[in-house]
């Protein structure tokens, strides 16, 4: 399988936008049609040993200038407070008819129009991690700018490696408070859960292997069975059963509330940063 895009310059490869290329490049993108600019030369000679032309701005002030000359599709991997000067320092490089994607929380497509010539086309998205894997999810939203070609470019560096959910741009934060964050949130659960195994007398790395293997069979299974996650718990939840009663206890916890507190925490602070 291979993966085409037009010529893309990917700016600050990141902990998220390194998930991103890895992504593309497991799904058979060329690393000739990619630059890639990173802080650090130790960095970009890594990236270069994968067989990336990669930059360091720590050593070329100019190397996100270079990147971009020539590209038709900009993808921002700063953090959302550097997003700004970064447009700033590239705006004459773009060319008209350019995507300029940001996979930044908080800044928002209108901020980031005042900052490009006319004619170049903005679009946000919000990815997860687990894109690295081919298994990403990830929020788009239009700009003002951007018609549905720049969409569509801006979809293809992410469907390659999951889904992708076009949403109006108010709505995005919620996203990726969901899935964005929820990462996170997974990670929790299982470092909590080994725990707990762990009390019960297993050793780590037995709790390991039976709360992993439990989570990836149960994802495969829901996965594959088609069905509601409420229907798959009922069929394994008999009646005055053991796993009735830890379900119990696990429903009085209201972890449906608990979750949707932990996502407007997310939001909020998006907004936070939207207004710095």
């Amino acid at each position: 399988m291979t993966i085409e895009l037009p010529r893309t310059a990917m700016l600050g490869v990141g902990s998220m936008s390194g998930a991103v290329l890895d992504g593309l490049l497991a799904a058979g993108l060329d690393p000739a049609t990619v630059t890639l600019t990173t802080k650090s030369e130790g960095s970009a000679a890594a990236l270069r040993e994968r067989g990336l032309d990669a930059l360091a701005t720590d050593t070329d002030p100019d190397a996100n200038r270079h990147a971009v000359r020539g590209a038709d599709l900009v993808v921002l991997g700063v953090k959302p407070y550097m997003v700004a000067d970064v447009l700033d320092e590239v705006a004459a490089s773009l060319h008209p008819g350019a995507v300029v994607v940001s996979v930044a929380v908080g800044t928002t497509t209108a901020a980031m129009e005042t900052r490009v010539p006319a004619g170049v086309r903005v679009v946000r998205a919000l990815p997860n991690t687990p894109i690295g894997v081919g298994h990403g999810v990830t929020g788009i939203s239009a700009g003002a700018t951007a018609d549905d070609a720049a969409v569509a470019v801006a979809s293809s560096v992410f469907s390659a490696s999951g889904t992708v959910l076009t949403v109006p741009e108010d709505r995005l934060d919620a996203l990726s408070a969901v899935s964005g964050s929820g990462p996170a949130y997974v990670f929790l659960l299982v470092e909590q859960w080994q725990e707990a195994a762990e009390r019960l007398g297993f050793d780590h790395e037995q709790a390991a292997a039976m709360v992993q293997g439990t989570l990836r069979g149960a994802v495969e299974l829901l996965a594959a069975s088609g069905r509601e996650p409420a229907d798959l718990r009922r069929a394994v939840t008999s009646p005055a059963g053991t796993t009735e009663r830890a379900v119990a206890v696990l429903q009085d916890a209201d972890l449906a509330a608990t979750l949707e507190r932990a996502s407007r925490a997310a939001i909020a602070r998006a907004e936070e940063i939207a207004r710095s």
